[in-house]
Formats: structure tokens, sequence, C-alpha cells
């Protein structure tokens, strides 16, 4: 186990429930939320490791949220997910301080070997 904290904010619950499979078994702690307030409370109280972000979310939007993520503790790996081609949102994402961005459908071994190598840079194996 690592203790790693991953925290998946995404407003399809079916993605969540996936998603906190996937990295339950990789032996990180994992937290979800539906909407961008809840997401906020979830890295004030937990301190997620990495955040695996929606950019469409209804209420408060990825950049939104990736902001906020980012003021409350800068260091804070934040992922971002989409469904859409949007080329200025995910350019502004990253200007934001997103490392990187998947767009759905993802291939789901893909994104686990992205957190991996975020949270376990020395640790883990690599994948070519």
């Amino acid at each position: 186990m690592t203790g790693d904290k991953v925290l998946i904010v995404d407003d399809q619950n079916g993605i969540r429930v996936l998603l906190v499979e996937v990295f339950s078994n990789e032996g990180y702690q994992t937290f979800q939320a539906s909407n961008g307030k809840l997401a906020i409370d979830i890295v004030h109280r937990e301190s997620p490791d990495l955040v695996l972000l929606d950019m469409k979310i209804p209420g408060m939007d990825g950049l939104e949220i990736l902001k906020s993520v980012k003021s409350i503790n800068p260091d804070i790996k934040v992922i971002m997910m989409t469904a859409y081609g949007e080329l200025d949102m995910i350019k502004e994402a990253t200007e934001a301080g997103a490392l990187m961005h998947f767009t759905k459908p993802f291939d789901i071994d893909e994104l686990r070997n992205a957190v991996n190598d975020q949270l376990r840079p020395n640790g883990a194996p690599k994948t070519a």
C-alpha cells in the first residue's frame, strides 16, 4: 500500500465507480466527488496526492475546480478528463497546472499508467 490518495471528480457515476475500482486495486486510497463543491471539500479534508478531474461538471466547471485545487495546495497533481476536443480549455487547464489530459472514452490502462507514473515514479514497473 502506498497510502497515496486519488480523488476522482466526475458527474458520471459509472466512470467514478470504474475509476475507484481500478485505483483501489492499485493500492491507492480513493475518494470520489460528483460536483465541484464536494471535490473542494474533499481536497480540504483529505489533501489528495492526485486528482482525476472531468472538464465538464455541472455547476462548477473543471477549470474552476482545477484553479481552486491549485490554490488550496499547488503540489496536488491534476489530470484532466474530457469528452470534448476543446483545445482552448485544455490549453487553459495546462496553463493552470494540469499535468495532462485524457479524452473520453479513454484507455483505462493508459490512465492507470499515467497515474502510477505520477505517484510512483521510482517504485512501479514502467510500461513502454
